[in-house]
């Protein structure tokens, strides 16, 4: 099983790379949480294996088609991203098989502003070099192995703020911080970009000992 994502990519207004990272953990959570009754079944059995998940782009008409599916659209400042219910990797519906998982080379324009010390961060690896769907689908594991570690009331206060999150890359000496660290870290299984086992992703709680230091975003 895989969750497929698919992010709005046009020619002439392409969103950033943050906003497509921060939109993709909002995706992947909203879609864990969703109640659909005719979701449920998938989404428990994905959630209970490898959590893989496919990122694909999409413009013009083939935004629409994959907009006309079952699913769930997440607007997040410059980015669109929807996704759908987990599917089998060999059965997927033509108006998402047609569409492409390379391309994805977003940036940022501008320097991003430091994490917001008010929600949980995704801190992408400061070693790593991915491409911005494979970014997505690391920091969209990320959030998700840090909420099945979140306790009950934390999961409610997130879920009821939306899944607001900052995802960065970190700063090499943060990075070395984050993996001497217990929190929870994603060990990519090496399939595409990078060798197996390197941690691409890490989730910090808010709570977390490694936000010491680090400055708070402007208000």
């Amino acid at each position: 099983m895989a969750l497929p994502l698919v992010v709005r990519i046009e020619r002439a207004d392409p969103p950033t790379r943050t906003d497509a990272l921060e939109a993709a953990v909002r995706a992947v959570l909203t879609m864990l949480t969703s109640d659909e009754p005719d979701w449920r079944s998938a989404i428990t059995a994905w959630d209970g294996s490898r959590i893989r998940k496919v990122v694909r782009r999409a413009r013009g008409a083939d935004w629409r088609r994959a907009e006309s599916l079952p699913g769930i659209t997440i607007e997040h400042r410059t980015a669109q991203v929807r996704v759908y219910p987990p599917l089998p990797v060999d059965v997927w519906p033509p108006e998402l098989a047609r569409l492409q998982v390379g391309g994805t080379e977003l940036s940022d324009p501008h320097p991003t502003a430091p994490p917001d010390a008010r929600v949980p961060w995704t801190l992408m690896s400061a070693e790593l070099e991915l491409s911005a769907g494979k970014a997505m689908a690391q920091a969209g594991h990320a959030a998700q192995v840090g909420w099945r570690a979140m306790r009950a009331r934390a999961r409610r206060r997130w879920q009821e703020d939306q899944f607001r999150c900052s995802v960065r890359t970190a700063t090499p000496e943060l990075w070395q911080a984050v993996l001497r660290s217990r929190v929870p870290k994603v060990r990519d299984a090496g399939f595409t970009e990078v060798a197996p086992g390197s941690v691409t992703a890490a989730f910090v709680p808010v709570r977390s000992r490694l936000r010491r230091g680090v400055p708070a975003a402007p208000e």
